[in-house]
């Protein structure tokens, strides 16, 4: 196994990983699933985006029910793409139409250790 520590300075333009995960009700995640990738495709054609998976827990006893994790080839790409007035209004959009809510818990990060096989 080779291990690299790598600096979590936040230099500007350097590559950032985007992690969201959702507190959401078990039988909202479908519809919130399918959503999801409607705002995921415009995000899918910004400058700077390189890719994004969505997660979902196995047991729908997880706090956690969803998990996504995007890629980005900066913050300041990341921050542009958000910006977008079309992701914003979906986005707003997709908590407003459940009857439960949803709790989305976003943040940027940088990798600090990365493991690869041998």
């Amino acid at each position: 196994m080779t291990t690299e520590n790598l600096p979590a300075d936040g230099t500007p333009g350097s590559p950032v990983t985007f992690i969201n995960v959702f507190e959401i009700a078990a039988d909202e995640l479908d519809g919130f699933v399918e959503k999801w990738e409607q705002r995921a495709r415009l995000m899918r054609n910004k400058p700077g985006f390189i890719d994004s998976r969505m997660h979902r827990a196995r047991s729908s006893d997880s706090r956690f029910q969803l998990v996504n994790v995007s890629h980005w080839e900066s913050q300041e790409a990341w921050e542009a793409a958000t910006a977008d007035p079309d992701f914003a209004s979906r986005t707003r959009a997709a908590r407003e139409q459940t009857e439960q809510p949803i709790t989305p818990n976003p943040a940027v990060y940088d990798v600090v250790v990365e493991l690869t096989a041998p």
